[in-house]
Formats: structure tokens, C-alpha cells, sequence
């Protein structure tokens, strides 16, 4: 027998062996674990089997305004949604959790300016409750731009940004919203009008001679923009029908602070936050409207600042 040949002979006893091996420790692990002797059952998360289409709803609406849903093409936009941010679990999760510290801030201040409740979850698909810049340079939970801010009452200086205040900014959203819906009369053309613009809505409805978001061929990502806004909603309405179940212990609790009027400037907010009894990364994440290290107030103004109880 040539060297040749011996050494063949030698591979593919190797090989046996090895096969026999992995196939005893396989055996080994089914005995031990009865489940992994039957059939793989499909992935589930929240025991939703996964690549199984979510259920579109018989019928919806967006702040009580009837979605036409046997309109052309909205069945299948929905659906489109519904089939993304159902299956985008990590971002879907992170929803409800961070819904869970800011919704109780945002929905008294939609009630206060008379906006319909709805209207929280644009605040989810404008920046997933985070305090986001966009590439565009829009800033927020409400993604306010730096030149339309001031124009909602927004301070944005080197020092102040309110577009992170999380209670302004929803303010300055609720005004941005009220005049829309006055020009455009629905509630969907006015979330649409959040994403495009004004202009752009009326610009496209003229040129186009229709009256109603349903209707219109905008751009891909407004045209995706009030859908995204049903399926949202429709998840947090049901989210165990969508495979998502989330322990009330695993939410984000809301913050629970105390206010301190800041009556004359702050040159060290390091040294400010300790007298406080906190430190400047609670300070920042408590007051993330603070741009700087230092606030200047003017004589006679005072400045409310959160810290933790």
C-alpha cells in the first residue's frame, strides 16, 4: 500500500470517529431534553410565530376620522407597516418601554390644547422618544428644525436648545398641529404636513386636485409617514396580538423630580449639580435642553431646573 493510500486510510477513520462522536452527543442532549426530540417548532417571540403576517384590522382610524381602507392601495401601505414594525422588534420594544416614562408627560399636554390622544404616537416616528438629531439637523422628540423653532416659542441659543424640552417642544407641537389641521381639515393631512411641511402638503394637493391624504402620491417617506403612524398605534393597542408581551416591571418608570429655581447665571453646572445633591450627568439627562457647561440668566428672570427627588 502506497504511502499515499495509508494516508487516506487514516482521514477517513478520523472522520468516522468524529461523525460517531457528534452523533452521541447529539443523542446525549435529546434524551436529557425530551423538547429536542421532537419536530423544531417555529421561532416565537411574545408567542408570536415569526413570518406569520400580522392581522390587518377590519377597520381604522386615525383620531376618530374613518381610514378608508378600501381605497386604493391603503389596505397594502397599512399592511407594509404593520409588517415592519412588528418584526422590528429591538426599536418596537424600546417604544414601549420609553412610552412608558413619556406618554404620561405628552398626553396631558395634547388634552390641555385640545389635540386628540393619537397624536402621541408621532412623537414615536419622529424620533422613537429619544433625543435624536436628525441628518438634517432637526432636533428632539417632536424633531423641531433650527429656524422653525423660535417660531413656536422654542429658546435655541449656545447655551439653551428648547428643543429638548421635552414639555415645550410637545407644546410647540400641539401649536405646529392646531394650525395644520385648521388649513387642511384633517387630522391625516395634518400629520402629513408634520413630516413634508405645509407648503409642500398644499403644493401637492393643488397640483394634484385631491383633498384627502389617502388620495395623494407624495414622496416615499411621507407617504409611508401617517401609515406608520396607524401601525404604531394599532401595536400599542393590542400588542400581545403582535407578538409583543412586555412585564409592567420592565418599563421605563417616569422621572420623578423636583424643580430649583436658578435665579442668577450658572458659569459651572458641574459645581451647580453638586450643591444640588446630583452630578452633571443626572443634570443633562434630567434638563437635556442644557446646551453647555453654563446658563446665562438675565436680571430678574429665573430658570426652572429638574433634579431627582
Amino acid at each position: 500500500m502506497s504511502k499515499l493510500n495509508s494516508r487516506k486510510n487514516v482521514r477517513s477513520i478520523f472522520l468516522k470517529c468524529l461523525a460517531f462522536v457528534v452523533f452521541g452527543v447529539g443523542l446525549t442532549a435529546s434524551v436529557s431534553n425530551p423538547a429536542m426530540t421532537e419536530a423544531k417548532k417555529p421561532d416565537t417571540i411574545g408567542g408570536w410565530i415569526q413570518n406569520e403576517a400580522p392581522q390587518l384590522p377590519k377597520e381604522e382610524d386615525l383620531a376618530g376620522e374613518v381610514v378608508p381602507l378600501d381605497a386604493f392601495g391603503v389596505r397594502e401601505q397599512l399592511d407594509r407597516e404593520l409588517i415592519v414594525n412588528t418584526y422590528h422588534h429591538s426599536s418596537t420594544m424600546l417604544y414601549f418601554k420609553r412610552a412608558a416614562r413619556w406618554f404620561p408627560v405628552i398626553e396631558p399636554i395634547l388634552r390641555e390644547n385640545g389635540l386628540p390622544e393619537d397624536l402621541k404616537y408621532l412623537a414615536i416616528i419622529e424620533s422613537g422618544l429619544a433625543q435624536v438629531v436628525s441628518p438634517a439637523g432637526a432636533a428632539g422628540f417632536w424633531q423641531f428644525m433650527k429656524g422653525t423653532a423660535p417660531q413656536y416659542g422654542l429658546k435655541v441659543t449656545r447655551d439653551v436648545d428648547e428643543r429638548y424640552h421635552v414639555e415645550k417642544a410637545t407644546h410647540a407641537a400641539c401649536a405646529y398641529l392646531l394650525e395644520s389641521k385648521d388649513e387642511f381639515g384633517t387630522w391625516a393631512l395634518a400629520a402629513a404636513s408634520y413630516n413634508m411641511g405645509k407648503a409642500g402638503v398644499r403644493r401637492e394637493m393643488e397640483e394634484q386636485g385631491v383633498e384627502t391624504y389617502w388620495e395623494l402620491h407624495l414622496n416615499a417617506e411621507t407617504a409611508r409617514y401617517v401609515y406608520r403612524l396607524l401601525a404604531i398605534k394599532a401595536i400599542f393597542e393590542a400588542p400581545e396580538s403582535f407578538g409583543f408581551s412586555i412585564d409592567e416591571d420592565a418599563l421605563y418608570e417616569p422621572y420623578q423630580t423636583r424643580t430649583v429655581w436658578a435665579t442668577s447665571s450658572i458659569e459651572d453646572a458641574a459645581a451647580f449639580a453638586l450643591r444640588e445633591g446630583a452630578n452633571l450627568k443626572t443634570l443633562k439627562t434630567l434638563n437635556p435642553w442644557l446646551r453647555s457647561n453654563r446658563l446665562t440668566i438675565a436680571s430678574g428672570d429665573s430658570v426652572a431646573i429638574a433634579f431627582p427627588i
